[in-house]
């Protein structure tokens, strides 16, 4: 992502800018679960659905592991995902720049 705007609290509406292509996404805050979970959904169900969730799970060793799902559903997916631009190089990024962020040194 390069930018974000909105507040992160369920039922609020992101604007969420990706490099790579000009589109900008409107999810909706559909759940959070502070320091466990937040989830995104956007789209126009039955039509064409798609929901993120960033989950936190901690472990043994007192780090934590960071998962990023999306699952996309409805009637037009068929027709949606060929339209639709690869984020998977994106995810990847997104990823490891929240890896090198959360293991940063605090100053």
């Amino acid at each position: 992502m390069s930018s974000i705007e909105g507040d992160i609290s369920e039922g609020q509406r992101l604007r969420i800018h990706v490099p790579g292509t000009a589109r900008t996404f409107t999810p909706i805050v559909s759940g959070v679960v502070p320091s466990e979970r937040m989830t995104w959904t956007g789209g126009f169900a039955p039509m064409f659905k798609g929901v993120r969730t960033f989950e936190l799970k901690p472990r043994s060793d007192g780090s934590t592991d960071f998962a990023m799902e999306e699952r996309f559903s409805g009637l037009m997916l068929p027709v949606a995902k060929g339209s639709m631009p690869d984020f998977g190089p994106v995810f990847s990024t997104y990823a490891n720049d929240l890896k090198r962020a959360a293991e940063a040194p605090t100053q």
